[in-house]
């Protein structure tokens, strides 16, 4: 499992060490209403925004035995990034690969700590929410789109943020299993193969370890 964070505009982070246990918090929410000579009453409203939950460290040393790879960053660096994103309004996604969790997120809140014994390690709780995209309107741009929808003409839809998403192939790795882990469809890696055939070949079964997939969205 490889945990990586891809912000716009800057260098994707990926945790060298995997976490204990990753938590994902879903809650719906109620609007509670008091009814005379009822009492109160809930009435269900959408879904409160997730909440993932995990606890790691940024260790000063590489070490095989729980290190994910030997080019780890520095743990002050890395926890300055960590603290940019959450200062920023920006997003940034968030992808947790043999799980369903590929979104992007808002990092709400840190915590980190230092401990005796492990000079230069630097350990962290993180908690990140995910992100809704509120889009609003002025009253000339929703009569230019008014008048753009009865001309029968459509602006095309952006993706809320230009990231690049990539996979890099590790021993073992089939186009079939890749798929089935980024996006719970093997029958999916039709598409890597498309969007990647300058990189793999004429064949689909010719991947190889190290080489750089953009996985599709």
């Amino acid at each position: 499992m490889d945990i990586t964070f891809e912000g716009q505009g800057s260098p994707k982070l990926q945790l060298p060490v995997n976490p204990g246990e990753i938590t994902i918090r879903r809650e719906k929410q109620f609007e509670t209403v008091n009814i005379m000579n009822i009492g109160e009453i809930d009435f269900a409203q959408g879904e409160k925004v997730k909440e993932i939950t995990f606890s790691s460290f940024f260790p000063k040393e590489y070490d095989p035995s729980y290190c994910r790879f030997p080019d780890i960053p520095d743990p002050q660096e890395a926890m300055n990034r960590l603290t940019a994103w959450a200062i920023s309004k920006k997003p940034v996604r968030l992808m947790i690969t043999e799980t369903i969790i590929n979104a992007l997120v808002l990092v709400s809140a840190h915590t980190t700590s230092f401990k005796g014994g492990h000079p230069g390690d630097v350990y962290f709780d993180l908690t990140c929410r995910t992100w809704r995209e509120i889009k609003v309107r002025t009253a000339a741009e929703a009569a230019t789109a008014g008048s753009s929808s009865a001309g029968g003409a459509q602006r095309p839809q952006q993706d809320t943020m230009s990231v690049e998403l990539t996979y890099t192939v590790k021993p073992g790795d089939t186009l079939w299993a890749i798929a089935k882990r980024q996006y719970g469809d093997g029958s999916r890696y039709s598409d890597i193969f498309n969007a990647n055939r300058d990189v793999i070949g004429p064949s689909p079964h010719m991947i190889k370890p190290g080489q750089r997939l953009v996985m599709p969205r």
